[in-house]
C-alpha cells in the first residue's frame, strides 16, 4: 500500500524537497534540472509544466520522451535499498532520481552525476 501512494504523489510536491536538499549543500537549481532533462529527456519548459500540473510519478515517468540508457550505470543505495536490485521499473526509476540528487548533495561533479566517459 505504501508503494503506491509514491506513485502517486506529483513530481511538483517532491521537486521542492530535491532542491532544498541540494542548495543546503551549496549546489543550484541549474544542476537539480539539468539532472531531470538528463535523466529522462524532457526540456526545461516541459518539466515545469509537469511540475505546475502536479503530474504524479508513474505518469512523468511512462511519459519521458527518452529515459537515458546510461542510467543503468547508477549504482549504490538509496534509503538502504541497492538501487540497481530494485525490482518494480517505475519505483527503480524513481530511485534513480533520488540517487542523483544524493550525488549532487554529497558534493560529486556533474560530469560524474551524468556518467560521462572522460
Amino acid at each position: 500500500m505504501k508503494k503506491k501512494k509514491i506513485f502517486t504523489m506529483s513530481v511538483g510536491s517532491v521537486y521542492p524537497l530535491y532542491l532544498a536538499k541540494a542548495e543546503k549543500k551549496e549546489r543550484t537549481k541549474a544542476e537539480v534540472d539539468e539532472i531531470f532533462r538528463w535523466l529522462t529527456g524532457y526540456t526545461q519548459h516541459d518539466l515545469e509544466a509537469h511540475w505546475e500540473a502536479e503530474t504524479d510519478f508513474e505518469t512523468f515517468f511512462t511519459k519521458a520522451p527518452k529515459m537515458n540508457p546510461r542510467r543503468k550505470e547508477i549504482k549504490g543505495l538509496i534509503c538502504g535499498v541497492r538501487v540497481e536490485e530494485i525490482e518494480d521499473p517505475l519505483m527503480q526509476e524513481i530511485r534513480y532520481l533520488d540517487k542523483l540528487i544524493d550525488e549532487l548533495a554529497k558534493g560529486k561533479t556533474m560530469e560524474k552525476i551524468l556518467r560521462k566517459k572522460v
